[in-house]
């Protein structure tokens, strides 16, 4: 498969820019793609004038307006008289795909470096943020007539998130374990098994905490395991944690090296695809890049630190796990890190000096970096294409269904601030098409892919289901790949999870239509329920993804 996709570059194709909007009306800090193949994304708040304002028509006041100012440059001296909100601009917007146009939403508290994820019927619940929004539960359920809005629960989280990671959990309930925050050493579960039911105490946020960087273990990497335990990450260690029984079940070696990887040090981590080869039970993390040790208190005082170069892949299911250490072509901190169809590992965005922050880093890294995670030690990365707009802190990047890159955001300043600095705040929203989406290999990609009567209810786990696709050239090797869309935000893609499904059997149905029989995930611990990209992938060449829904 992987010689078959490095064809496409071979042919010329080695991607391709594209510009969508001049304005995505707020800047993109989060952002999450829904089934019905439109983006939420949203900004704090508290940052005053963004680039859309809700009523055209009303004069609002000099403070709603806001100014252009970059007040600090450390999140951490903001006071709670920042987090106030206004009618006046828009702070979330709903992005249509198919149109490439905008909606705004509306945001009563502020979501300032919050975090998400989606429940089993595709609705976004959206957790914490800054200020008035710290302790907040909100919820967004997408609709057809684009006519919903967030809504806030009269729920309250146990304790102050910001800067937190929330993680679906596999079960009936539609639970999420959220875990840490800046001065929070704990998780807590969201919904609450019980009305009065705490916060947890979790050691280890102490233990992995650098009071003078700011913490460096803020937006913990945590991917669920395929026993059902939870790998968690904060700076430059990593535990399996058993949130049943409040249980650290095993301690991982200490990734090597120096520096950090988590906020405000900001490296990126996903799992790799899980294959149904094994019963899904192998499980690969990968972490990329970071700040190098002292970056935070050194771009305080004006000097902006080397970023770590250096990824580390560990097998975490094994007996005796040990990282393995490879370097990318440069040094690279706040990159996001997007697991492709075809099991490559897309990396974007980023900087190669400082920490995140504001106007903590210099000198944005352009290019998009590629990593065949079955090649050849070595020669694994490839660098591609470049964009020409800067995409730093606080910009964001996922995959899209007919298989392009979004990517929006980038703004390393409290207001928003268009002139007077190298690096001004970012609206302008583009797109990446990766080798894959060259025409001249359209011949080889599965069209027109539909699943036979899946329904409402969705596909049941263990259940097989018919797949239909036309395609000109099949492969000797066509594969059925599902992967969740995640929640984005600070170069942490939430519940980012992709599966190699089992084809049971395929054969012709008409000349170019082939049926195929593939297997669901066999239970939640696997795929927690919810909507899944499903992609026919054909030696290497993904088709354009359809959803399914995996449930109970």
């Amino acid at each position: 498969m992987v010689a078959e996709s490095y064809g496409g570059r071979e042919s010329g194709f080695c991607g391709s820019w594209e510009l969508l909007l001049n304005s995505s009306g707020v800047v993109v800090m989060h952002m999450a793609l829904t089934h019905l193949n439109t983006v939420i994304f949203y900004d704090q708040t508290s940052s005053g004038r963004t680039g859309y304002l809700l009523h055209p028509n009303r004069t609002c006041s000099a403070a709603a307006r806001g100014g252009n100012s970059s007040e600090g440059n450390d999140e951490g001296n903001s006071t709670n008289s920042m987090s106030s909100v206004d009618d006046c601009w828009a702070h979330s917007m709903e992005y249509d795909v198919a149109t490439n146009s905008l909606r705004p939403l509306t945001l009563r508290t502020d979501t300032w470096c919050s975090s998400g994820s989606f429940l089993g019927n595709g609705t976004l619940r959206q957790t914490g943020g800054y200020g008035s929004g710290i302790r907040k539960i909100r919820y967004l359920q997408p609709c057809s007539d684009f006519g919903c809005d967030w809504t806030e629960s009269p729920t309250l989280l146990a304790d102050d998130r910001w800067y937190a990671t929330s993680q679906i959990l596999p079960d009936v309930a539609d639970r999420v374990f959220i875990l840490g925050g800046l001065n929070a050493f704990t998780y807590e579960f969201v919904p609450k098994s019980h009305s009065d039911e705490a916060a947890y105490d979790l050691p280890f946020l102490r233990q992995t905490r650098e009071s003078t960087e700011k913490g460096n273990n803020l937006y913990p990497f945590v991917h669920l395991s395929s026993d059902g335990n939870l790998f968690i990450f904060a700076n430059r260690d990593s535990i399996l944690f058993d949130y049943r029984r409040n249980a650290v079940v095993r301690t991982f070696p200490r990734i090597p090296g120096t520096g950090a990887r988590n906020y405000p040090s900001t490296g990126s981590s996903v799992i790799l695809p899980l294959h149904h080869s094994d019963a899904f039970h192998r499980v690969e993390v990968m972490i990329c890049g970071g700040a190098a040790a002292g970056a935070y208190q050194a771009s305080r005082r004006g000097e902006y630190r080397r970023a770590l170069s250096s990824c580390g892949r560990m097998v975490i299911t094994e007996d005796f796990p040990e990282w393995t250490m490879e370097e990318m072509p440069g040094p690279r901190l706040m990159s996001d890190m997007l697991v492709l169809p075809t099991g490559d590992i897309f990396i974007i965005n980023g900087a190669t000096a400082g920490c995140a922050g504001w106007q903590s880093s210099i000198n944005p890294v352009l290019s998009p970096y590629l990593y065949s995670p079955n090649g050849i030690p070595g020669e694994r990365f490839s660098i591609l294409p470049a964009s020409n707009i800067p995409r730093m802190y606080h910009s964001a990047a996922l995959l899209l269904p007919d298989g392009r890159i979004l990517v929006g955001g980038s703004n390393p300043y409290y207001r928003y601030n268009f002139s007077g600095h190298p690096y001004p705040t970012e609206l302008r929203m583009e797109a990446f098409a990766p080798y894959y989406l060259s025409k001249i290999l359209d011949c080889r990609r599965a069209m027109n892919v539909m699943v036979a009567g899946e329904g409402e209810a969705g596909i049941r786990y263990g259940e097989e289901f018919v797949v239909t696709f036309d395609i000109a050239f099949p492969s000797a090797v066509v594969e059925f790949v599902a992967s969740a869309a995640p929640f984005v935000t600070h170069s942490l893609s939430m519940h980012q999870r992709v599966l190699r499904l089992e084809c049971r059997g395929m054969e012709g149905v008409v000349e170019g239509t082939v049926s195929a029989v593939v297997s669901a995930p066999p239970s939640p611990v696997v795929a927690p329920p919810g909507y899944y990209m499903l992609t026919v992938v054909n030696g290497g060449i993904p088709s354009k993804s359809i959803w399914v829904r995996f449930t109970f």
